[in-house]
């Protein structure tokens, strides 16, 4: 086996020295659980609020908080990998991730679940760069390539199907537990990626790694709080002062941030955030449509839970088998991706926006026109399209933005990608939660076109964002 290729042979020493295919899975997991957690308590929510009393700000907390902290410690998270060891910082984001899931699950209050949440989303951010920045260290080629295409596949997986899996179980309340298994079902996963971990996923690091810049990761800190907290809790505290005080804050601590992480660079330091890597062409063009992309992303899919059963009036276990065929489109399409991507390079990016943009739209005209009994031969089309055209898209994506990263940097520029998607996951749910939100009590249908009508333009707008990304390459 040699560093060019993903193998399933069973790997025999204690310390592999490159990913086996087993290995691969193992890392996977990570990824998939931190991804998981922030979709599969989209239709636990009324439950929630039924058993702890939680108010509609707190119930966008136990979401929007997890997606803070993960967002926040994700580029932290990458450096610390790079520095000790990735396999050792992935072991212990897993352990950590395992055990908060454990105190989720057992929560006696909103603000303890809201807590377990916190530490999960900082756990979970020292899983997804460390599995990146391996793969992109290990790996080389097509075999490279097919491994971060695996990694798209288990994400976004995971962001589909949270809602399926939280469903079935509410709808089973396994030993009467109701909402809790939504959380207590990481502990069997995490327990077993850790026994496998040592065995199958060698130790890696970057070997010159860089410091941590506490100061430029306070302010980035300042900037992620300052956007999210205001947007997720203002609307529905009537905007009060400190809100908006923190909204103001925003813009001068940006200008704070790029000041000083020029300065850490042109002197040698380690900067937080390298301004010469944010020049690179893939990173400097590609991050801005990942952010769309995903604040469209988790917007459909909280609302998408929040209108079918506040709107359509289905359960949990149907408002989750009702993502099915998006799930089981996305699944299959993305296998298919890394094919595609070599032959038709940046078209793929290109018919997943578009494909995304018709299906919403489908989805909005069935629920507008006939709210009280959508066709569903209409809504059974639109949600295959909007699955194939998610997964083309995330695919594209991840190839694209890491295309120009050197190997030696793996473990900071995965960490600034998946800052950007985690960031913008929460994004979509303050801003586009929040406007669903404060339009459904008003007028249901109205609230459906006008939140379907921008996640349309959203998704046009990834589509046509291709012009302007580099060309694709092995």
């Amino acid at each position: 086996m040699t560093s060019h290729t993903v193998s399933f042979a069973r790997e025999s020493r204690a310390h592999p020295s490159t990913l086996s295919g087993w290995g691969l899975v193992t890392l996977l997991i990570g990824p998939f659980l931190a991804n998981l957690d922030l979709f599969i308590t989209n239709v636990a929510l009324p439950s929630l609020r039924a058993d702890l009393g939680a108010s509609p700000a707190a119930l966008q907390f136990v979401v929007a908080g997890y997606a803070l902290a993960y967002a926040l410690l994700l580029v932290p998270g990458g450096r610390l990998g790079d520095h000790f060891g990735r396999r050792r910082v992935f072991a212990i984001g897993l352990a950590l991730f395992t055990l908060a899931s454990l105190g989720a699950g057992l929560a006696p209050t909103v603000e303890g679940l809201i807590a377990a949440r916190i530490v999960q989303g900082g756990a979970a951010a020292l899983l997804a760069p460390q599995a990146l920045a391996t793969v992109q260290s290990v790996l080389t080629g097509r075999a490279r390539a097919v491994a971060i295409s695996r990694y798209a596949v288990a994400g976004g997986l995971a962001a589909v199907a949270g809602q399926l899996v939280g469903g079935l179980l509410i709808q089973a309340d396994v030993l009467g537990l109701g909402w809790r298994p939504v959380f207590l079902v990481n502990v069997p996963f995490g327990l077993v990626a850790l026994a496998l971990l040592r065995r199958t996923v060698p130790e890696t690091r970057a070997p010159a790694a860089a410091g941590l810049d506490p100061l430029g990761t306070t302010l980035l800190g300042v900037v992620l709080v300052g956007l999210l907290v205001p947007l997720t809790l203002g609307p529905a505290a009537g905007w009060p002062w400190w809100s908006v005080a923190l909204l103001l804050l925003v813009a001068p601590t940006v200008a704070a941030l790029a000041f000083w992480e020029l300065r850490e660079e042109r002197r040698g330091r380690a900067a937080l955030l390298p301004p010469s890597l944010l020049r690179t062409r893939s990173m400097r063009r590609g991050l801005p449509v990942v952010l769309v992309f995903f604040i469209a992303f988790s917007g459909f899919l909280f609302a998408f839970a929040l209108v079918s059963q506040t709107v359509l009036g289905l359960g949990p276990l149907l408002s989750g088998l009702a993502i099915t065929p998006t799930t089981v489109v996305y699944v299959a399409t993305s296998f298919a991706v890394p094919r595609l991507l070599r032959r038709f390079g940046r078209g793929v990016l290109v018919a997943g926006g578009l494909l995304q943009a018709v299906g919403v739209a489908g989805l909005a005209v069935a629920v507008v026109v006939a709210p009280a009994d959508p066709p569903l031969g209409v809504v059974l089309v639109a949600l295959v399209m909007t699955g194939c055209g998610q997964a083309l898209s995330v695919g594209a994506l991840f190839r694209i933005v890491l295309a120009d990263v050197p190997a030696a940097q793996g473990g900071v520029g995965s960490g600034m990608m998946v800052a950007t998607q985690q960031a913008a996951l929460a994004l979509g749910v303050a801003l586009l939660g929040s406007l669903l939100g404060s339009l459904l009590p008003v007028d249901a249908v109205l609230a459906v076109g006008v939140l379907g009508g921008v996640l349309v333009v959203m998704q046009v707008g990834v589509a046509a964002s291709s012009a302007v990304l580099p060309r694709m390459r092995e």
